[in-house]
């Protein structure tokens, strides 16, 4: 049943294949990406992690990053803004709209107040400082 509920599969291979072309299907939008389609690199130097982030075509403004101890979290929102005229009609669109996030953990906590993002040509990278960890042992009271 699960199989009759999705998109695409084997009418549209056999649609593609017959007449590449001359098929097109009136779709509005494919479903969202998998968390794991926004790709990420994490790297590690001496003080802080590096992750540079695959968002193509997200406006800045509708990217969120968040970070909270060591887990951040990256969310993006699409905004499908349809135009028509009378002149034309949408066929087909594959873009899709909606949200899609992706969290991850790394081995040390994070410095928020020292953290940088940067978004360029589609690739959000962030510069993430280690929490320096308190020098020395405190000592207890015992009552």
């Amino acid at each position: 049943m699960n199989a009759l509920m999705t998109r695409g599969g084997l009418f549209d291979d056999f649609f593609r294949d017959i007449a590449p072309g001359f098929y097109v299907k009136p779709l509005h939008g494919d479903g969202l990406p998998n968390p794991s389609q926004i790709k990420v690199d994490v790297k590690e130097n001496g003080d802080s992690y590096i992750i540079h982030a695959e968002i193509p075509g997200v406006p800045k403004d509708d990217i969120h990053v968040a970070v909270d101890g060591n887990v951040v979290t990256l969310r993006a929102e699409v905004k499908q803004l349809d135009s028509t005229s009378e002149d034309e009609k949408t066929l087909r669109s594959e873009r899709y709209y909606g949200a899609v996030s992706r969290s991850f953990q790394l081995a040390m906590d994070i410095d928020q107040s020292q953290a940088k993002a940067k978004y360029d040509n589609g690739v959000l990278t962030l510069t993430l400082p280690k929490k320096q960890a308190q020098s020395g042992s405190q000592r207890l009271t015992i009552e």
